[in-house]
């Protein structure tokens, strides 16, 4: 298996993902969404965690994913086409408290028939916020797509904003409770798009699953 840092697994994946990279389409229910022939890898995680600025991150633009000051801006399920190869998809941010709770129930039914439902889904990348570590309603997330088997792997974003001691508890506490849940990958991984951090060891993951090649870690083995 290639390590996650191997040279040419970097190459790899910086060259998918700045190839050309398309908005296909905003769904806001399950019988619109686009036919299931390339492997998808979802984007899930708290209004306002930084999900629109990693994206841009991820695929070196500015305005590939609108990003706002506002949290819960994005109220469909965002699809983008990169490089005729692999869908990335925009979940809607969960637990912003000013949205109604009847506008809340619909997003949260529709983003959880999309996890159960999509058999092309290959992972959900869940984001959390780098300064606060998870939170109650990230477990209740971790939990549902434990129940239903979706594999999902843990993002802290925005990890240029702790202090470094703090940061370390924050990493420490996040990573002894991935090895609680049984459907989300041990491997975490931390970021800031701000600072180009673990952009590309992400870049590389995903890479990884979406051409079915499993990265191994050497530093962490």
């Amino acid at each position: 298996m290639p390590a996650i840092d191997d040279p040419d697994v970097l190459e790899a994946a910086r060259k998918l993902f700045v190839g050309e990279c398309d908005f296909v389409r905003g769904v806001v229910a399950l019988e619109g969404l686009p036919d299931a022939e390339y492997p998808e890898i979802a984007f899930a995680g708290r209004s306002n965690v930084g999900k629109s600025s990693l994206l841009n991150a991820l695929t070196g633009r500015k305005s590939l994913a609108r990003t706002s000051n506002t949290p819960g801006r994005t109220q469909e399920i965002n699809y983008f086409l990169l490089a005729q190869q692999l869908y990335l998809v925009d979940l809607p941010g969960y637990g912003y408290a000013r949205v109604s709770k009847t506008k809340s129930a619909d997003w949260t039914e529709l983003v959880f028939d999309y996890l159960r439902g999509r058999p092309n889904l290959r992972r959900v990348m869940l984001l959390i916020d780098g300064r606060h570590g998870i939170k109650p309603n990230d477990k209740e997330v971790m939990e549902m797509m434990d129940t239903a088997a979706v594999s999902y792997q843990v993002v802290l974003t925005k990890c240029d904003k702790p202090k470094a001691d703090e940061f370390k508890k924050i990493v420490a506490a996040t990573r002894e409770t991935i090895r609680t849940h049984v459907a989300a990958h041990p491997r975490l991984m931390l970021t800031s798009s701000v600072k180009n951090t673990g952009i590309a060891d992400l870049r590389a993951e995903m890479w990884g699953v979406a051409t079915g090649n499993e990265l191994i870690d050497e530093q962490a083995s």
